[in-house]
Order: C-alpha cells, then structure tokens, then sequence
C-alpha cells in the first residue's frame, strides 16, 4: 500500500472516530471527556486532509487552497479507480 493510499485509509479511520463522538455529544453534551477527544480526534482529521490534499488533490472544496489551480476534479472518479 503506497502513502497515498495508507493516508486516506487513515483519513477514513479518524473520521469514523469523529463521526461516533459527535454522535455520542449530541446525547451526553457536558461530557468533557468526550468533548476533548472530539476536538484532539477533528484536529488529527483536519491536518491529515491537509496533507492530503497539498500533497494529493482536495478531499472536500474547502481544501482547494486559494491562489493555486483549481483541483477538486483532479481526483480519480469511482470508475477509474478512485474507491479501490
């Protein structure tokens, strides 16, 4: 598995985990526990996506950096392999 690969499926991991603690916050929202690792968890998911996407092309349209040529249709789509 290259670096490319291995960092999106790194990117889907702590996303997971991101999505399940926002989950768990909408229904015990004083939980500071949780709270903190919420925000410890979306800051590893925001630095990853952009590494990914300096280093790749943009995950969301939010990540297509201002300046620079327009990159949100360079990824792959789902027929030329972009989900394998």
């Amino acid at each position: 598995m290259g670096r490319k690969e291995q960092l999106l499926k790194d990117i889907g991991i702590v996303s997971f985990v991101v999505i399940e603690l926002a989950l768990y916050l909408d229904t015990h929202p004083t939980d500071r526990n949780a709270m903190e690792y919420f925000n410890h968890y979306s800051n590893i998911r925001r630095q990853m996506t952009k590494e990914f996407s300096a280093n790749y092309y943009p995950l969301t349209l939010d990540m297509t950096e201002c300046g620079k040529e327009w990159g949100w249709g360079a990824a792959p789509l789902p027929w030329e392999g972009g989900c394998a």
